[in-house]
């Protein structure tokens, strides 16, 4: 995939994997990909198993899949969180269900471990092939 004027969502939520944000931040920004920080809260800054701070960039509840072409849900504890957030719930399973790149690093399947997910999300947690 050419990731050239694509439009990128990195999640962020408290106890992330510090490798598992700046480095996909980082070279999807080197690859020519916009990239915006999607916490539960805009401008708020939440920090990384070790303490390191990431500063949101805007609040899920004011983004839609439309804006965005890929989302990256990072590892850590991180996931536990963000599956707890409706507009986090909804902007992944919409994007789930309008076959946009999902990438789970590592621990970031553990988004889709909870009830009522959709048929899409069911299909992203089973299907090695479409985790990255």
């Amino acid at each position: 995939m050419e990731l050239q004027g694509k439009r990128a969502a990195v999640l962020v939520e408290q106890m992330y994997q510090e490798m598992e944000v700046w480095y996909p931040i980082y070279r999807l920004k080197e690859a020519g990909c916009k990239v915006t920080v999607i916490g539960p809260e805009a401008g708020q800054t939440y920090p990384s198993k070790l303490g390191y701070p990431v500063r949101s960039d805007k609040a899920a509840k004011d983004v839609s899949p439309e804006d965005f072409d890929v989302v990256v849900i990072p590892g850590g504890y991180a996931p536990d969180h963000l599956r707890r957030c409706e507009p986090m719930i909804r902007l992944v399973s919409s994007m789930a269900e309008q076959n946009k790149v999902v990438a789970a690093i590592c621990h970031g399947p553990w988004y889709c471990a909870r009830p009522n997910r959709s048929k899409a999300e069911r299909r992203l947690a089973s299907s090695r092939s479409r985790m990255t």
